[in-house]
């Protein structure tokens, strides 16, 4: 890889790592740069800050859900076209999957992409101590390269002066000083940050801000120094047509001279839930599904009806529990796909849309596609999971082993006996029948790619 880049990590989560890194990736561009945002680990809402700061795609590198071996190749794909990349880590630098000596962590990523990193300290509470923590973790992993520091919340001027003091000796430079600032209080809820996509005049707002700090705060032209001195070696970028013809799955259709005027008027209408509720998704989902030959057409459930000529309906996760009313007040969209599905439309749905597929939602009535409801509750369900499918249905093989991502608050109540999704460690999970599958585990396409082929398969059936 030949592009500049450059990681931004922190000692723990709080530190700012997400301020920073949407004010570097926004103050960039106004500097003229085309900048590339990446983030470590599943998370869905950050990866939207970074694409209102970019202007590009937000996109995730996890070695979990991914698999290592592809860390590389999609973050070759998704830099495609810029000249900087700048990827936010995740939790504290070496925190990585529970048990596994930092597997996933941003520290794991640094080191597959052979990239630098900046050390976001908060130096609220602190003073000369910054560089005791600074110089323990340039020397916990030697493999990782730490080659700045950017203070963040610093008081005053003095307080400045004694931090760097600290700092001094380890011999790492201080790219930035930050200093506290209420306008970049983004709005939060039960689980983080409010997705940039329900409210982005607010989430414009919040960037514009960090840009502006981060503008006065850093420097940037040593900042980028940094990141062209990552080592340059070779990556083939990830290509979703090629991870479709690298594994067994069904044939996207005829291909070759002559035949792409027959083969475009046959693709089949993928509908892909959007808007406000749906804004959690993985940027290669839709891609590998065009990539099978799919029309990909996104719609908002809150105000839209089923795309024209759908042929198959992904609902990816979100917050419905916090827009059950207005959902349920799309009558016209609920029995829509009520009546599709039972006429035996193909769906794959994800967390918010597992709910959206329930018989209502903390009593909102929901589409009742499945015999469950849905409600909101106090518990945190968090974390990576290895799961075994329970059921064969159109996408999924009895017995196949995946690894996803449980991110939620809600929970479903059964009404009947439902083949189930999945076998996980605490039990059964998700809900299924022939041409549907629904769960609260989210999926990163690229290490299950033969899925949107199968989902495009199925489409092109009906």
């Amino acid at each position: 890889m030949v592009i500049p880049r450059i990681v931004i990590a922190a000692p723990s989560s709080g530190a700012g790592k997400t301020t920073v890194a949407v004010g570097l990736m926004a103050a960039l561009r106004r500097a003229g740069h085309v900048v590339a945002g990446f983030k470590v680990g599943p998370d869905y809402i950050d990866p939207g800050f970074h694409a209102v700061a970019t202007g590009r795609p937000g996109r995730n590198l996890d070695p979990m859900l991914s698999g290592e071996e592809r860390v590389e190749p999609l973050f070759a794909h998704g830099a495609e076209g810029a000249d900087i990349a700048v990827v936010e880590g995740v939790m504290g630098l070496y925190d990585g999957a529970l048990g596994t000596e930092g597997f996933s962590s941003t520290a794991h990523v640094a080191k597959l992409l052979k990239a630098p990193v900046v050390l976001v300290v908060d130096a609220s509470a602190a003073g000369r101590s910054v560089g005791a923590v600074v110089q323990g973790f340039v020397a916990f992993d030697t493999e990782v390269r730490i080659v700045g520091v950017i203070l963040n919340k610093v008081g005053s001027d003095r307080h400045e002066t004694e931090v760097r003091a600290g700092i001094a000796p380890t011999g790492v430079p201080v790219l930035g000083v930050l200093r506290r600032d209420s306008r970049l209080t983004v709005p939060s809820r039960h689980l983080g940050l409010v997705p940039a996509a329900e409210q982005r005049e607010q989430a414009e707002q919040a960037v514009e801000a960090a840009a502006e700090l981060v503008h006065q705060g850093v420097d940037l032209e040593a900042f980028v120094t940094a990141a062209r001195a990552a080592v340059s070696h070779p990556a083939t970028p990830w290509d979703p047509t090629s991870a479709l013809t690298s594994v067994e799955a069904p044939s996207a259709g005829p291909t070759g001279p002559g035949a792409g005027e027959s083969v475009q008027a046959r693709r089949p209408v993928v509908a892909v839930a959007g808007g406000p509720v749906f804004s959690f998704r993985y940027t290669e989902t839709t891609e590998l599904l065009a990539a099978a030959g799919a029309d990909v057409v996104t719609f908002d459930p809150l105000t839209d009806t089923l795309p024209e000529a759908t042929a198959a309906l992904y609902l990816g996760g979100g917050f419905p529990e916090l827009h059950a009313e207005a959902l349920s007040a799309n009558t016209k969209l609920r029995e829509q796909v009520a009546a599709e599905v039972a006429a035996g439309l193909p769906v794959i749905a994800e967390c918010a849309g597992l709910l959206y597929l329930c018989r209502e939602l903390d009593g909102h009535p929901m589409t009742g596609v499945l015999p469950a409801t849905g409600r909101m509750t106090s518990r945190l369900t968090l974390g990576y999971r290895t799961a075994i499918a329970a059921t064969t249905t159109d996408f999924f093989h009895e017995g196949r082993r995946v690894r996803g991502h449980e991110f939620h608050r809600t929970a479903i109540d059964l009404d009947a006996d439902v083949p189930p999704a999945w076998h996980l460690p605490t039990g059964t999970e998700g809900i299924t029948r022939p041409q549907v599958h629904a769960s609260y585990l989210h999926l990163h396409w690229t290490a299950t790619p033969d899925v949107a082929a199968r989902l495009v398969k199925a489409a092109r059936k009906r």
